[in-house]
């Protein structure tokens, strides 16, 4: 009997604490809209990994591209590196001491950085970094997320994720379901942050769209891009882009022309979609320990969006293989270009190997710049 005792005490303990043990978030309940049919392909198997010779090279979560074709990226150490237009180096110019992980080129030749922890810098073309601002509306940055610039370069649009978790604690927010994401904008001439729309599920990817008419930006836990009108009639209005993504949408661009490429991190779970109406079950996952909780899917996924929104390539491999998590892809000169959260290489295919019928490639031999010093 004292075994039978003992194994009802452990159950009723085990018990007590995932329906009542304290947590960190207070969930809201949504209801996700049934995720349509897909059919799965390997248009990404090809993706090619660029390995630089560089200690710690690590989690070159968002890219940019220049007007010669460089590259940009931040690692995970607070490296920024910029890459020939053919990879065949790589030199780094500085360290924000933080997170980077957006990036946007102003046509100065200035790189604009959403460093989760520091918040918007800048680094000038003649290499100076400095903060620009971690604060708007007596509010603090608490995630500051991705990055876009206008052509005349006096106004930065940029994300800040979540004022209730950090980097690092996004497991937390995606649980909690909540709306602290905010939409900014920082000016040059006047140095002021405005806070243009706030409550927002993870505002995450940002890419202003033709002509700076509007811009986009993700949400990442409604699986939805919306767009918000930065001129005409419509200015300062939103609606949505497209909705009922397959997976989590990450870092924008849009390739100048006609199609915005969307970066999606993982598949949807049908689990979490499951409790996602139902507050008290997520904080019983909440409750678990960490090597417990659900994990994403390493999936190798984009999307292709038409300017009405539509998905016109949708572009995946699944393999044990995949080049993931995949959270940000740039279109240059005939390639698309990738960048991970926390891969060790970048990634890039010929986009006519992706778009073409038939079984995806397999991919070419590594490429290994080395990098110098700035």
């Amino acid at each position: 009997m004292k075994i039978v005792y003992g194994a009802l005490w452990v159950l009723a303990t085990l018990a007590a604490y995932l329906l009542l043990w304290p947590v960190a978030i207070e969930p809201l309940a949504w209801q996700p809209s049934p995720l349509a049919a897909s059919t799965p392909n390997d248009k990404l198997r090809g993706i090619q990994r660029i390995e630089p010779s560089l200690t710690g090279f690590a989690g070159p979560e968002g890219i940019a591209l220049d007007a010669q074709g460089r590259v940009y990226a931040g690692l995970s150490d607070g490296q920024l590196l910029r890459f020939t237009a053919d990879f065949s180096g790589c030199t780094l110019l500085d360290n924000t001491g933080g997170r980077p992980l957006g990036l946007a080129v102003a046509a100065d030749g200035s790189l604009l950085i959403a460093d989760a922890r520091k918040g918007l810098m800048g680094l000038s073309a003649n290499g100076e970094l400095r903060a620009l601002s971690d604060a708007a509306d007596g509010s603090r940055f608490g995630f500051t997320d991705d990055v876009d610039v206008t052509h005349d370069g006096r106004r930065v649009y940029f994300t800040d994720a979540s004022s209730r978790f950090g980097y690092g604690h996004h497991m937390d927010d995606l649980l909690e379901h909540g709306r602290s994401g905010r939409l900014l904008r920082y000016d040059f001439e006047t140095a002021a942050t405005q806070t243009l729309l706030q409550n927002r599920p993870f505002a995450n990817g940002i890419a202003l769209g033709p002509d700076e008419a509007y811009l986009l930006f993700a949400e990442t836990w409604e699986y939805r891009v919306t767009r918000y009108w930065l001129s005409g009639d419509k200015a300062g209005q939103t609606d949505t882009f497209t909705d009922n993504l397959p997976g989590f949408p990450d870092n924008l661009s849009f390739n100048g022309r006609d199609r915005f490429w969307v970066a999606l991190y993982s598949p949807r779970d049908a689990m979490l979609d499951q409790f996602l109406p139902t507050p008290w079950l997520r904080k019983i996952v909440a409750r678990l320990p960490e090597a417990l909780r659900p994990k994403p899917a390493k999936v190798a996924h984009v999307v292709g969006l038409d300017l009405d929104g539509h998905i016109v390539a949708d572009l995946q491999y699944a393999g044990a293989d995949a080049y993931g998590f995949i959270t940000s892809v740039e279109e240059r000169d005939g390639w698309l270009i990738f960048g991970s959260l926390s891969n060790t290489a970048l990634g890039r295919i010929r986009l006519e190997d992706a778009l073409a019928t038939g079984p995806g490639k397999a991919p070419q031999a590594p490429l290994h710049p080395g990098c110098d010093a700035g």
